[in-house]
């Protein structure tokens, strides 16, 4: 396994084993042989190659299975869909098995088309209904509950038919990104509407009690498509949400419908599951598929792992222990998997081939063709070993296969940092970025592919290169939103489950030009669209270096980056009496107090002072002073937490490994902090709101480390410790 110090970290932080002291158990070696040993299964022949599959970083699967395969937990999935039913207890039923499943590792989609609309009368109780969204707050009120042991936080994807009467107050539930944090949603398009919307006309909502009736019998009312398709693109151009599912073509290429209807999908939109099915992913490393002098693809390998890759996906459903056993029945009697890529950017770079570019998208729809193909006869071979999935007969597929689906597009995260490639199909994010080191530092890293590039040609920045070399080198925000729906169409046709990908816009673009990717997307199969508009989320989530010109000789001389400046603030003068309050925090070297006082215009200022155990007061002291000025400066008390929150202090890490203990006011259930910076934000963002969640906030800073976070793929994501909120 050939890691970069990042991925190391990401690894030891987030998936090797520990002990209950948080000792680590293993190394990634350790990790690699632990996953390869549970799902061969005792075939030592087996457990060789996909270890030795796994090690080289030709393939990886999903987080859960990383993290959780040949350990007591078990769970190896990631994408779940629960039904959400008309009831109290069938809504409360449906929390109860989400928090099983996200303290397990997994992320939950589920459709709330069934609820009955806000207002409408409850019979039992004579009382009026309070609709989806009242209940969808609910749902995201106990996933920040759950904690999911500081590897994977819950996620969900919330998906509502475009003809429910509520559909309006859905689409801008997330006007406001501090609200519903923990989901994505998503409006359930069918082709009618889309038809309506290109006709400008009426469209008829349906009460979900009276769904399948005739609209002229049970009428609930009537809205104009192209209206309501514009709030959808309005809203999405504001904050990127929601996205929009094509319900009636993800339901038509269901290889088993006499199984019911797909009303949802995972978190971040790839896997459309029936009710109470769940599905474990994998991702194939594209650029480990390029021969050596750069020409062409191995076709011949990529075949190799791809059916070695079905194999492993297949066995995970076999050693999977289910958080639910309904959920264990309804998975294993379709089996479905996805197999997916990881470094096609890469892949092209080393190709030398545009992103943006003819010659591209039909490399992409090539290659995933032959993916398919070669992982369909690799589960029509298993079948005849092992036998077809359960539900086979009454499918709709001619020839028995063990899998109902095999291949999907999913967001690689975490796992395309371990093998330090770009995200599933996404374009290169930037080819330069700041990642956080020692004491604060920031260092900008490059893109290893740009690096060697320059190397070769002997020169020291992108625009010295040759222009066919240099057109090469697109980054997300130079692909144009059409080439990032062209491109996910192209995956799109060979895909059996679906693509999750961020159509990139940037800052300038007009809502008219999100319709048209809508249609578009549309137009060319897409089973779904996600789009992003630049800044759009309040604090700007997509952070990208745009100073360098030219890479770091070495290693050890990198070059900082930069930060726009603007006219000096002048702190509000501190008032003469304030008022506040005193917590004891437990750090590493002793007892800190950390004072909050407010004056008449909020929060201004920080104190803090070391008990009779010493410490370190002038780090502390240093960072109330500076937090302090900024308060009075007018910057967001949030802003402050996100830039304080998860600095790491070694002698408080220490402290809590040997005895559990750290954290704010003795005997609080909280966890323990992880330095005095980060207690004080801690106290600063309990006395002004209580928790909330940065990362859903848009905020630009990770949570954990105060790292730059990047959204692409329906997910958050910070590249310098691995941290994201997805499922």
């Amino acid at each position: 396994m050939i890691l970069t110090d990042n991925a190391r970290a990401v690894l030891e932080k987030r998936y090797l084993a520990r002990d209950e002291q948080g000792n680590l158990l293993e190394d990634e070696q350790g990790m690699l042989r632990r996953v390869a040993r549970a799902m061969a299964r005792g075939d030592e022949e087996l457990e060789g190659r996909f270890h030795a599959m796994m090690d080289a970083l030709d393939f990886l699967p999903n987080s859960p299975t990383l993290m959780n395969a040949g350990r007591p937990l078990g769970q190896l999935s990631a994408c779940f869909v629960l039904p959400v039913e008309d009831s109290l207890a069938g809504i409360f039923g449906a929390v109860k098995q989400a928090a099983l499943i996200h303290q397990s590792g997994g992320g939950t989609g589920f459709a709330f088309s069934r609820l009955r609309p806000a207002g409408s009368a409850v019979r039992s109780t004579g009382g009026a209904a309070s609709g989806p969204v009242s209940f969808m707050r609910v749902f995201n009120a106990a996933t920040e509950a759950v904690k999911q042991g500081g590897t994977r936080r819950g996620a969900n994807m919330g998906v509502l038919r475009a003809d429910h009467p509520d559909i309006l107050q859905f689409i801008r539930c997330k006007s406001d990104t501090a609200q519903l944090g923990n989901f994505n949603i998503s409006v359930g398009l069918t082709e009618s509407f889309m038809e309506a919307a290109a006709a400008g006309q009426n469209y008829d909502l349906t009460d979900p009690r009276n769904r399948g009736r005739s609209p002229a019998k049970y009428p609930a009312g009537s809205l104009n498509a192209s209206e309501v398709l514009d709030t959808i693109v309005g809203a999405a151009w504001s904050t990127g949400e929601p996205g929009i599912l094509f319900l009636d073509r993800i339901n038509r290429a269901s290889p088993v419908p006499a199984l019911g209807e797909i009303e949802s999908t995972n978190p971040c939109g790839e896997q459309p599951l029936l009710p109470y099915e769940s599905c474990n992913l994998g991702s194939i490393n594209l650029k480990n598929m390029v021969r050596a002098d750069g020409g062409d693809l191995d076709w011949a390998k990529l075949e190799s792992v791809t059916r070695l890759s079905v194999r492993f996906l297949d066995s995970v459903i076999e050693v999977n222990q289910y958080p639910l056993e309904v959920i264990a029945e309804a998975t294993r009697k379709t089996r479905k998997v996805g197999l997916g890529v990881m470094g096609f950017a890469d892949m092209l770079l080393l190709m030398g081939i545009p992103y943006d570019s003819e010659e591209a998208v039909a490399l992409g729809g090539k290659l995933m063709a032959f993916i398919d193909r070669a992982a369909k006869e690799e589960s029509a071979a298993l079948a005849s070993e092992r036998g077809p999935f359960p539900a086979f007969e009454g499918s709709t597929l001619d020839t028995p296969r063990r899998n109902a689906t095999l291949t999907t597009i999913a967001p690689t995260g975490t796992i395309s940092m371990i093998a330090g490639v770009s995200s599933g199909i996404e374009p290169v994010f930037a080819y330069a970025f700041t990642r956080n080191i020692m004491d604060g530092a920031q260092m900008t890293e490059w893109n290893p592919i740009l690096r060697e590039t320059l190397e070769r040609h002997g020169v020291q920045s992108l625009e010295e290169l040759p222009p066919p070399v240099r057109r090469v080198f697109v980054s997300a925000h130079e692909v144009t939103p059409e080439w990032h729906i062209r491109m996910q169409a192209a995956f799109q046709q060979h895909v059996d489950n679906a693509v999750s990908k961020t159509v990139n816009f940037p800052a300038g673009a007009t809502p008219e030009q999100v319709r048209e990717v809508f249609e578009l997307a549309w137009r060319l199969g897409c089973k779904g669209v996600t789009i992003y508009r630049d800044g759009s989320r309040q604090g700007q989530v997509l952070v990208k270096d745009t100073q360098p010109e030219s890479p770091p000789a070495t290693e050890n001389n990198c070059q900082l980056s930069t930060v726009n400046c603007q006219l000096p603030v002048t702190p509000r003068p501190r008032a003469r009496v304030t008022h506040g309050q005193t917590e004891r925090v437990d750090v590493g070297c002793g007892h800190l107090y950390i004072t909050v006082n407010s004056d008449d215009d909020g929060v201004c200022e920080i104190f803090t002072n070391t008990g009779k155990k010493g410490g370190c007061p002038s780090q502390s002291e240093a960072t109330a002073r500076l937090a302090s000025a900024a308060l009075r400066a007018g910057v967001d008390p949030a802003y402050i937490v996100r830039q304080l929150r998860g600095i790491r202090c070694p002698a408080t890490i220490r402290q809590n490994a040997r005895n559990g203990s750290g954290g704010i006011s003795p005997g609080r259930a909280e966890t323990p902090c992880t330095s005095c910076p980060d207690a004080i934000a801690r106290v600063l963002e309990r006395l002004t709101g209580g928790e909330t969640d940065h990362a859903a906030q848009g905020g630009p800073s990770c949570p954990e480390c105060g790292g730059s976070l990047t959204h692409e793929s329906g997910c958050v994501i910070c590249k310098n410790c691995g941290y994201s909120q997805c499922g």
